[in-house]
Parts: C-alpha cells; structure tokens; sequence
C-alpha cells in the first residue's frame, strides 16, 4: 500500500478509468438492467436503500461524466491515504475495488461495483466523520455523544459536493492539522532511530557531574530541547532545558531530573506516536461545531480554559475526579446555562450511603456540619434518629451543606444540567492545586481560580463583573444567576495535544484510558511503523 501511495497521482487516475470501459455511461445501455443490479447488491439494513430508492438507483460512481470520475477518483485517494489520519490501512480494500472495476463487464457487474464503492465510501465517511471507535464500548467514563450521518446523508454530502466532500469529512481545526503534521513528524523520527539512550533512574539536578548528566544531556538535545554541546556539567543551559521539558509535560518545572522527570524523558517515539493517533481518533469524536466561545476541561492537562474565537482568553488548574471506578470524570460536552453563587452542597446519594450513613451509624452526631433532611425538606433531629436500623437501599433523608466558606463547593458553582451530576465549582481545599498530579475530586471539576472564571464568564452580560459578583457574595445567600448566552462545556482528555504557540505536549494517561482506545484502534487494524524509537 505505501508503494502504491508513492506512484504518480496519475497512476490513480488510470487504473481507474482504465478500469472503466465497461464503467462509462450508463445511459446507453439499459437503465433498468442496472438499477435492478444495484436494487440486488443493495446491503440490506444498511441505510443506502433509502438514498438509492430517493434518486430512482441512479448512479453515484459509475459513468464517465466529470462528477462520477472525480468521485471515483477522489475515494481511491482518500482511501489509500487512511493511514494519514491513524486509520486502519486495510479496513476498505482498495486494491479489491480497483480490481472488481477493471473487471466490470456487465450492467449487473456494474451494479455491484457501484454497491462495493458506496460501501467502502460509507465506512470511510464514518471512520473519518464520526470515528472508527465506539468510545462507550472502550470506557465507562467514555459517555460522549457521537456525532453521526446517516449512509443517505454521507451519500448526499458526495452528490452535492463531489470530491470536495471528501475534504468536509475530517475535523475542520486546527488542532487536528497540528496533530497530523506531529504524527508524519513522529514517524519520520521513529524510521531514523528514535531519540536514542534514555537516561538511568537516578536524580540530577543543577551542579551534578558525570556520565548520567551527559546521558541527560544528549537525550534532551535528540528531543530539540538543547543545542549540541558535551559538557558532562548540569549547567545553566541544561536546568532551562529540563525545566522547558517539564513544562511540555505536564511537570512542576523545577529543573530537578527525578524520577518523574526521567520517566517521561525515557518514553520512547512510538509511545508518544501512540498518544497522538489515540488524539486524532478523539478530535473525530468531539462535536463539529465546538462554539465560537467554549469551556475545555482536558482532565488529563488539569485545567481549564475559556477559547473565545479559538484563542484561550482564561485558564486555570483543576483537580479532577480520583482515580477509582466510581470517581473518575466522565467526558461528554453540554452546555453550562447559569452558576450559583454561596451554593448549597447537596450530598449525592453514593456519598451519602458510602462514607456518612456508616459514621452516622456509629455516631449520631458526626458530620455535624451537615444538614440531614426529610423528604419535605425540613431539617431532622439527629437524636431521635436510630441509623443502625437503615442501610445502603432504604436509608430516607437527604443531606444538605448550607452556604458557607468550608462548603464543600466553596462559594461559587458552575452548572451546566447533565445526568451525571457534574459539574465545575470551587473548593476550600486550596492545597491541592500545588500537586502536580490533581485527581482527589468525587468526579466534579473543581477550579482554582473559580472567582476569576466567573469574572470572565459574566464579562459578556455585566459592566462590573467583579463588582457584580461580589455583591451577591456579600450577601451570603444562595443566588442562581443565569448566563445570557449559554456556553458549550467540553470535557476532554488529551493526553498528547497542540499548545498555543504550536509547542507538542503531552500528559500521562491517569484514567488509563488512551491505553484502552489503542488497544481498540490495534484491534482495528492500526499500527506504528516497524521500526521502534
């Protein structure tokens, strides 16, 4: 396959319309011949009938007019290239279709190709469109809602754009052409070697000497970190290197070389290749239109950040959902409608039955600073309640923290309505931002800055909004204040992306989660070249 991506386009061109003697025009042999051999290699379930029975089984790819021999062709290409996009190479079978073209003799020959060409076409689109995973069937934090087309509708979009479809398919951003342009560099880089020796276990730092501090040293100018120098000194020059390497990882960027620091240093070309197919596969499945203003959460980068017109306006840390199976955050993208200044924490249920009702039951009055509750909502008296008699299923009240500044959401939250109940917010354990590795959270995101995001999302609806926001604050109420214009939420996971000013980055997989989509893109048929770096 990648011989024949090297010949000519015009090598593409001719197999096929060399191919096409028997494909050309349509129109002077009996069309009902033909239409009955489309009707007859029609796939049944697979959506096509609807587009084909619409436009009376006339032909999208067979017959010699410009549109079908530039839909033609434009599949062939856009088929052989797949693997430019971390696709399988041998899910479509293109040296099947040209040959199954060349071979046509017949009106049902014909038939049967125009069928083996919408089909591959319609599992490309897919692939290319929507992805070539099922994200639900990889990880249960994986409830993003896919973005679809029908077989019609990819049929149509060709009928109405010809070849120019093909273009409409892949992701319209720029953070997907960045990250192609990281894959071919990758590649390349994996072909010649790598970035050769990793560095031993040990910690350098600053002032250190000796044959790990050049083994540093050299990894660090492989990866275009340092200029080529070989002074076995931790120099100057070397604790900026280390420190910008820090910081494109992920790392508190101290310039110490521990363990943390040489871990990551000793990842190797193919695994970062890894992270960056897994980021390509994941931009296919976010939603088409991200809003011209928009909040990403990537969890595993730990921040977020408002993008107005694609160019980040605020950013902050995060801490997101502990690692554990009833912790971690899901992804998923929605829209957040308003926030809730001095919000009320209201326990979830699975807090409530795993970590209270066992304190409550051996102490009545533990987690005093929280309100239990009936189902009226009235406050109930601890000491006329016997909680050794309930368990995880019939336990009846509800519980409630009231406003205050150790509130368990701080002062301000976030809501943009779901099903899983998450949602952005602040926090009173303020410590936890100076961690590199930020995953203690129930499954909500909590913000560092949470006061400051509010100042930027009111800016668009309030003249003062600091001024604004303080003013409710200092009423220590609970205030629902709506967002004129709701604002798409996005949260992500991205373990290798593409920084502002085109700086790569990556982050270790903390969910585990980029490990089991590559493991799903594997089984699908995508590999790493040959050669290991």
């Amino acid at each position: 396959m990648r011989a024949f991506l090297r010949a000519p386009s015009g090598f593409i061109f001719a197999a096929c319309f060399a191919a096409s003697a028997a494909l050309a025009n349509t129109e002077s042999k009996p069309a009902t011949a033909f239409q009955m051999s489309v009707a007859e290699f029609l796939p049944a379930g697979s959506g096509m009938s609807e587009f084909y029975r619409s436009n009376g089984f006339s032909p999208v790819w067979v017959g010699n007019s410009p549109s079908h021999q530039a839909r033609r062709s434009g599949l062939i290409r856009a088929l052989s290239s797949v693997d430019m996009h971390g696709l399988p190479e041998g899910a479509y079978d293109v040296q099947g279709l040209l040959t199954q073209m060349q071979d046509a003799q017949t009106q049902r020959d014909l038939g049967a190709v125009e069928m083996s060409l919408s089909r591959a076409f319609v599992a490309y689109a897919n692939d290319m469109y929507s992805g070539a995973l099922r994200p639900s069937q990889i990880d249960d934090g994986l409830v993003r809602k896919i973005e679809r087309r029908t077989a019609a509708q990819h049929l149509q979009g060709l009928v109405d754009h010809d070849a120019a479809y093909f273009d409409l398919l892949t992701p319209q951003n720029a953070q997907y052409r960045a990250l192609m342009k990281q894959k071919i560099a990758l590649e390349n880089l994996i072909q010649k070697g790598g970035w050769g020796a990793g560095v031993p276990s040990d910690k350098l730092e600053h002032g250190d000497t000796g044959p790990n501090v050049i083994k540093l040293r050299n990894r660090l100018i492989s990866m275009g970190y340092l200029k080529s120098t070989a002074s076995p000194e931790f120099d100057d020059a070397l604790l900026a290197a280390v420190k910008r390497f820090q910081s494109d990882h992920g790392l508190a960027a101290d310039g110490v070389a521990g363990q943390g620091t040489i871990s990551e240093l000793n990842r190797t070309a193919s695994d970062r290749l890894k992270s960056v197919y897994v980021a390509l596969e994941r931009e296919r499945w976010l939603p088409k239109e991200r809003g011209a203003r928009h909040i990403l959460v990537n969890q595993a980068d730990f921040s977020a950040k408002i993008v107005d017109d694609g160019l980040v306006s605020f950013e902050t840390r995060t801490v997101i959902g502990k690692n554990t199976h009833d912790r971690r955050s899901p992804e998923f993208s929605d829209e957040m409608e308003h926030m809730v200044i001095n919000p009320s924490w209201y326990v979830p249920r699975s807090i409530i039955t795993k970590e209270y009702l066992p304190k409550l039951q051996s102490n009545p009055n533990a987690v005093g600073h929280i309100h239990i509750t009936d189902r009226s909502g009235r406050q109930v008296n601890r000491g006329a309640v016997d909680f050794t008699q309930f368990n995880a299923r019939n336990f009846p009240f509800a519980m409630r923290q009231p406003p205050s500044q150790s509130n368990a959401l701080g002062l301000v939250k976030f809501m943009f309505p779901n099903q899983y109940n998450i949602y952005l917010h602040d926090t009173p354990q303020k410590s936890l931002f100076a961690r590199e590795v930020r995953a203690f959270s129930h499954g909500c995101i909590r913000l560092a800055q949470p006061f400051e995001f509010a100042y930027a999302l009111l800016a668009k609806q309030e003249e003062d909004p600091k001024a604004f926001f303080h003013r409710i604050l200092a009423t220590g109420k609970e205030t629902t204040v709506p967002l004129e214009q709701h604002v798409p939420v996005h949260l992500i996971y991205r373990t290798a992306y593409i920084g502002p000013k085109g700086e790569v980055q990556y982050r270790r997989d903390v969910y585990d989660r980029d490990r089991k989509i590559w493991e799903a893109l594997q089984k699908a048929g995508v590999a790493l070249p040959d050669v290991q770096g």
